[in-house]
């Protein structure tokens, strides 16, 4: 988000959609377990703070564009009662935001029938797009979502993808444990996605992972 320090508006806007995308996915991810029967019914689903926000998924923010909200490990999802509510827990973060970015594209795209979405992808807006400030704020929460979303899918600790491909197979064999042990116990996975946010410095690695998988989401209100 620090490349968006030139366009003042666009960068609070995305500030706001890595919040946003942590209290709806904490929200989605406690909503889910306890409608499954996961957890119980009278814990509260309302973000907290400390159980939420990941240091380095705010570092990650900072320098790559996009960020990611606490760890949740395979062992706080039980999957004795199925290993398809254990991934509907998982996967309900990513997709609440990936949805909640969709509807505010399509309200872009409804608002400003001549809008820029036909050539334009996630990292324009993540490095802080020149627009006039209506287009700026909509975009950067729409896209800023839409990068929070996709990244938490992808399948590494301590993303949720992992979470949703490790009860995806009936019985874990020896290279997701081993992925277990060096990914997310020794946090080799954090230690990754930070190298990935550093370099190469004109665009992060992480920048154009997420410009690739999101440019579809983008591109279709076009």
């Amino acid at each position: 988000m620090l490349f968006a320090l030139g366009e003042p508006v666009a960068f609070v806007a995305l500030v706001v959609s890595f919040v946003l995308g942590i209290v709806l996915r904490a929200v989605a991810i406690r909503l889910t377990a306890r409608t499954l029967g996961l957890a119980d019914r009278r814990d509260s689903v309302a973000p907290r703070l400390r159980e939420d926000v990941d240091p380095f998924g705010a570092v990650a923010a900072a320098l790559g564009g996009m960020g990611w909200g606490k760890m949740l490990s395979v062992d706080d999802v039980p999957r004795y009662q199925g290993r398809g509510k254990a991934i509907a827990v998982f996967a309900a973060g990513p997709a609440v935001c990936i949805l909640a970015s969709q509807l505010l594209l399509l309200s872009y795209a409804l608002t400003y029938p001549n809008n820029v979405l036909s050539v334009i992808g996630p990292a324009d807006v993540l490095l802080g797009i020149g627009l006039p400030i209506a287009h700026q704020v909509m975009l950067s929460l729409g896209v800023g979502l839409l990068s929070f979303g996709i990244l938490a899918l992808i399948p590494i600790p301590p993303l949720d993808g992992f979470g949703i491909l490790y009860n995806a197979v009936r019985k874990p064999g020896q290279a997701l444990q081993w992925m277990r042990l060096w990914f997310e116990d020794k946090n080799i996975g954090i230690l990754v996605l930070l190298i990935l946010c550093l370099f190469p410095f004109g665009m992060p690695f992480l920048l154009q992972i997420l410009n690739a998988l999101g440019l579809v989401f983008v591109r279709v209100w076009g």
